[in-house]
């Protein structure tokens, strides 16, 4: 994980000097924006990944001398029959051809985005009453 927030901090580094760099060179407004937002983003992920390798410590891959079976052992829990991506996805769609036919289709699709994203992320969670008997 070391390598892994060191490059992202690196990547942002370098999109904060090229927007400098942009902005007196010349470039234009939305040019710029965007090289600083991708500078952010990676500033974002680097310190996600700096913070959960400092919260999990050293890694088997930063261990050179380390086996395949160090890194052995449960990864999470994935869902094994979800249906909840397929909502989900179909509301994002529907939520940028919003953009495309009107305000109100993606007003309805960003609704209906909420719900589905609710529901894939609480799927296992169970009723208080349910877990009490």
């Amino acid at each position: 994980m070391k390598a892994s927030w060191r490059l992202f901090v690196g990547l942002a580094v370098f999109y904060a000097i090229m927007a400098v760099i942009y902005y007196a060179v010349g470039g234009e407004a939305v040019g710029i924006t965007a090289i600083a937002l991708s500078g952010g983003l990676a500033a974002v992920i680097g310190f996600y990944v700096w913070f959960s390798d400092k919260r999990l410590g050293t890694m088997p891959q930063d261990n050179l001398q380390a086996e395949i079976a160090d890194g052995a052992g449960e990864l999470g829990f994935f869902s094994p029959h979800s249906w909840w991506p397929l909502p989900v996805a179909l509301s994002m769609v529907a939520a940028g051809l919003g953009l495309i036919v009107g305000w109100w289709f993606t007003l309805i699709a960003v609704a209906a985005l909420v719900v589905s994203v609710l529901g894939f992320v609480l799927q296992y969670e169970k009723p208080e009453e349910a877990s009490a008997h």
